[in-house]
């Protein structure tokens, strides 16, 4: 599934390819995603130019004059910037033409994502309006998340997962990060203190940042004709790496289940 680094490699890929063009079609073979694919896309988007490229927690937003197209790559989604004239595979189901022949074509085998249109503020959208904040911005601190800790027995590892939260933070991400910060992901959030806190936060954010440096050697694959982007692959410690050692102290790695989410930690190094 597609994480916070992966859609921020994505942005990253296509915006250069999209940006300040005007959109000539849209073609939509299956419109039965997770939500049906909007109809204003078909009827309101050709013609209008997308000014830019932006995301918010894992959805793309890719604003114009008149509204903005929100995509969402759920579980097996990928974007590729093509030639129209390029036949398109199974499971392509929607093109985005764009003048100068260039087309953004949207690919999804489970149909668990979704694009949808909407021609009011993007953060008053429903899907947009109740998220916290980003992870990488200046909003996400230790005083704002030493706040939402306390007088809260959720473990630590569901709550920087909550998305009211702190978006982005998926599940691979919070296990590396609580292996980083040594606290463990069973821990009760409102346990744990602000001087440990601080060292999850720099964590979440190191770990992000890594993951989308490495991310940006694909940048490249966004623009071919032969198969989808390859998301790049990251060194991860303790994230289905069960029964191995740590690599700190090399105590076998554990896997336990939180909020039916397989949680991988080191049962020594982290407390």
């Amino acid at each position: 599934m597609p994480e916070l680094p992966e859609v921020e490699t994505t942005r990253r890929g296509i915006a250069p390819h999209v940006e300040g063009r005007q959109v000539s079609r849209v073609i939509v073979r299956q419109e039965k995603l997770r939500w049906p694919v909007s109809p204003e896309i078909t009827t309101q988007l050709p013609g209008l130019s997308i000014k830019q490229v932006k995301r918010r927690a894992k959805y793309l937003l890719l604003e114009t004059d008149q509204g903005t197209l929100i995509i969402h790559l759920g579980m097996s989604g990928s974007l590729r910037i093509i030639a129209a004239s390029v036949k398109p595979e199974k499971h392509e189901h929607v093109d985005i033409i764009f003048d100068n022949g260039q087309c953004l074509r949207y690919k999804d085998p489970r149909r668990f994502g979704s694009l949808l249109w909407s021609s009011t503020a993007i953060e008053n959208h429903k899907l947009i309006q109740h998220l916290g904040p980003e992870p990488l911005s200046d909003l996400f601190h230790i005083d704002d998340l030493y706040t939402k800790t306390k007088q809260k027995k959720t473990p630590i590892k569901s709550l920087i997962m909550d998305g009211q939260i702190v978006v982005g933070v998926g599940n691979i991400y919070a296990s590396e990060a609580l292996f980083q910060s040594g606290i463990h992901p069973k821990r009760a959030a409102q346990n744990i203190s602000k001087k440990r806190l601080i060292k999850l936060v720099s964590a979440i954010k190191n770990i992000l940042n890594q993951a989308i440096q490495q991310g940006g050697t694909t940048l490249k694959d966004f623009v071919n004709s032969e198969g989808n982007p390859g998301y790049f692959q990251q060194t991860l410690n303790v994230y289905g790496q069960k029964g191995k050692p740590c690599p700190i102290c090399q105590t076998p790695i554990k896997q336990i289940t939180i909020a039916q989410r397989s949680t991988f930690y080191c049962p020594q190094c982290q407390r």
